[in-house]
């Protein structure tokens, strides 16, 4: 089982929160512009002004577990995987940033699950 969260960039540094926003912000579920459009905006205007302030929001709200979202999905995690017990399998994921989605896959297959 794989719970996923929404993410959170991996560290709350502006080139972190930089790699973070590209992610989000270039998925055309969230953002429903054309590319052509909404590209040279992100690239040229977004991602040059808004990560160095969005890394000091981050950072006030940054535990030593990491960013809250991560840590709180990781808890999460752990306490459903305690109460499953170890027939099954939990590992947790984020949509957008690390651990990916496609990792957390990985590490539940290389559990042995399938």
């Amino acid at each position: 089982m794989l719970l996923v969260n929404l993410g959170s960039p991996a560290a709350p540094t502006p080139a972190a929160v930089r790699r973070y926003l590209k992610q989000f912000l270039s998925d055309r579920r969230v953002v429903n512009l054309p590319p052509l459009l909404w590209q040279p905006v992100l690239r040229g205007v977004i991602l040059r002004v808004r990560p160095k302030k969005s890394a000091k929001a981050y950072a006030a709200i940054w535990t030593a577990d990491g960013s809250p979202l991560a840590a709180i999905t990781a808890a999460q995690a752990r306490a459903l995987q305690a109460r499953l017990g170890d027939e099954i399998r939990v590992g947790w994921a984020m949509r957008y940033g690390n651990p990916s989605i496609a990792d957390g896959l990985t590490r539940l297959r290389d559990q042995g699950c399938t």
